[in-house]
């Protein structure tokens, strides 16, 4: 199959979805109305809540989505053929993940910008609420630990890279203050000085990689990177949203959305072949990658991309606190969710763009791959033009940036820069991950100071710092601390499981909310795809815990699953029965707008 068709039937179908059902979505179902301020103009404070630009603030928030997940998922999921990623990518995103980023970005707004455990406390009951919120907090300690060793195994001891990835941060800072303090609200100036410096600092990351004075500097081992990490989360956790955080997602987005733009460019240039079949003989089950069968294992593989929960913390987290109308709900929830799903579907063609051999001699350990019986293809070539080793390298990252550079590379008068696009390829994997470590942070320490607020009400006050300083370096230390001992790998798989049960969660909550606004006959457009997550989440957790972690003596692990899982089991039969409740209410009232809504609940 050739990929250029893959690449237009994913192009068609999310401008569709985006037209047409986002748009009903937003307006019909939710019913945005721009006569109710959002929290970020009623709450505004200079630091959190700040009225924000919807272009700057689509690229603050796709970039804090698009983390890991998009890049690495698919590329792992390829073990089963093009088709049934593909699939889940073009339906999931639409129908899903598309409509998960948007419900709970909306009830954020309407509930003053807050978590959506306080969203569960209000929609569903102070129980549930308080259970979400340590399974969110939870599962947000593991979600950056996970995605923050991505990094580090991407950045340490690569040079041009690290310089690259530390070089957005001194950028990010000059156009914050360019766009609030020299130049208030000139977008397209900032814009143009942080592409321009970021072009730059790309141009001039190979010999900053060579130079005998720069590289000691940058060249740092895997201890530093490792503490270098969460000391910036930190940073970004405490200083204002404006200042940082939201310039470098928006000028890391220019990154993003302009290498997958010109790996398109490449894909209508090169017209690649799809090399992966459309099925594998892994989809029944014993991949070397993924040892379960493709259903379940599939929608715990592919998350971001299709969907994902930690798109949850951060539509509850940052971003509502700085969307400047309910009218750009569609925008920037619908549409960066929408942006997402098409950078799987670049990864997935990335990685079957390679012959099978090759990619399955990259992501499996020698040893397992001798098991395969297949012979490299073109793998010796490709080592040779990168520069690098780049077999027995598993985890994703490597082969995406081997399948990635190999397509432009291919393209007229590049032949020769396979190595450029390779080193380009991983450093654009570390800026896509470090986006959301900074924004999930910032969530997490949100989450800190609303949980001991419970007991202590000054941690509420949004401008103490004791409270914002303490509550920063708590979460950071947490998380941190798993990346320098690098524990937390070995129960990365609890992330896939978590990280879905989360997004059902965030849709069963969103439903509760529409089920509340007496819309009802709305409320299976969150509800199914929400109970199927469940479902098929719950069976692969079963499956993870009896059939790997058990026989293999992984008691923590299975401790830790059982727990994840009834957390969420706890927090699911509470919203059920929340329906349940609303809709036996006869009598509708009206709030303080004039709609009519089963009952009244306060922000």
């Amino acid at each position: 199959m050739n990929a250029l068709t893959l690449v237009f039937a994913a192009l068609c179908i999310f401008a569709i979805g985006y037209r047409f059902y986002g748009l009903f979505f937003a307006k019909k179902v939710l019913g945005v109305n721009d006569s109710r301020l959002t929290p970020a103009i009623t709450m505004a404070d200079g630091q959190d809540y700040v009225k924000t630009n919807k272009f700057v603030l689509f690229g603050h928030h796709f970039a804090a989505i698009a983390a890991a997940g998009p890049l690495i998922g698919p590329v792992l999921a390829a073990q089963f053929g093009y088709m049934p990623g593909a699939l889940w990518i073009l339906v999931g995103c639409v129908l899903a993940g598309c409509v998960h980023d948007t419900v709970v970005l909306f009830a954020s707004v309407r509930h003053k910008g807050r978590s959506l455990a306080y969203i569960a406390s209000k929609e569903v009951g102070k129980a549930t609420g308080g259970v979400a919120s340590v399974a969110v907090l939870f599962i947000l300690i593991l979600t950056l630990a996970g995605l923050s060793l991505a990094v580090v195994n991407a950045m340490h001891d690569s040079p041009w890279g690290s310089f690259t990835v530390f070089a957005t941060i001194p950028i990010a800072l000059i156009m914050g203050v360019y766009l609030h303090k020299w130049r208030d609200g000139d977008v397209l100036g900032a814009s143009v000085i942080g592409v321009a410096l970021m072009f730059i600092t790309i141009l001039v990351g190979p010999y900053v990689a060579e130079s005998p004075f720069w590289r000691p500097i940058f060249d740092l081992p895997r201890p530093a990177i490792a503490l270098t990490i969460p000391l910036y989360g930190f940073v970004a956790s405490v200083l204002p949203v404006w200042l940082l955080l939201c310039p470098r997602d928006y000028l890391s987005t220019y990154l993003k959305v302009g290498t997958i733009f010109a790996l398109t460019v490449g894909i209508f240039w090169v017209h690649p072949m799809l090399q992966m079949p459309a099925l594998t003989q892994f989809t029944g089950g014993g991949g070397p990658i993924i040892g379960g069968a493709v259903f379940p294992f599939l929608f715990i593989t592919i998350a971001c991309g299709a969907l994902s929960g930690f798109h949850a913390i951060i539509g509850t987290g940052t971003t509502p606190k700085m969307l400047d109308s309910e009218h750009n709900l569609l925008f920037v929830g619908f549409g960066a969710m929408l942006m997402e799903g098409f950078v799987a579907i670049m990864a997935l063609v990335a990685a079957c763009v390679l012959m099978p051999a090759d990619y399955f001699a990259i992501n499996t350990v020698p040893a397992v791959f001798a098991k395969l019986g297949m012979t490299p293809v073109d793998l010796p070539a490709l080592a040779s033009a990168v520069g690098e080793n780049i077999q027995g390298r598993p985890g994703g990252a490597v082969s995406l940036a081997v399948g990635m550079a190999h397509i432009f590379s291919s393209i007229p008068f590049m032949s020769h820069l396979m190595g450029y696009w390779y080193h380009f390829a991983i450093m654009f994997e570390a800026v896509f991950i470090l986006t959301a470590v900074d924004t999930g942070t910032r969530v997490g320490r949100f989450f800190l100071q609303e949980m001991i607020g419970q007991v202590v009400p000054k941690f509420q006050e949004k401008h103490w710092w004791p409270g914002i300083i303490s509550t920063s370096a708590i979460f950071t230390f947490a998380w941190g601390y798993l990346v320098y001992t690098g524990d937390i790998s070995t129960i990365w798989p609890l992330f896939g499981m978590s990280n879905q049960l989360l997004a059902a969660v965030g849709l069963l909550i969103g439903t509760t909310m529409i089920i509340r606004m007496g819309k009802a006959r709305y409320a299976a457009l969150t509800a199914v795809p929400g109970l199927a997550m469940v479902v098929i989440t719950g069976w692969a957790g079963y499956l993870q815990i009896v059939n790997t972690y058990l026989p293999a003596g992984k008691y923590l692990l299975t401790f830790l699953a059982i727990v994840i899982l009834a957390l969420m089991a706890i927090v699911i039969v509470g919203t059920v029965r929340r329906w349940i409740e609303l809709l036996e209410i006869k009598k509708p009232v009206q709030d303080a707008y004039g709609d009519t809504v089963l009952e009244i609940v306060g922000e």
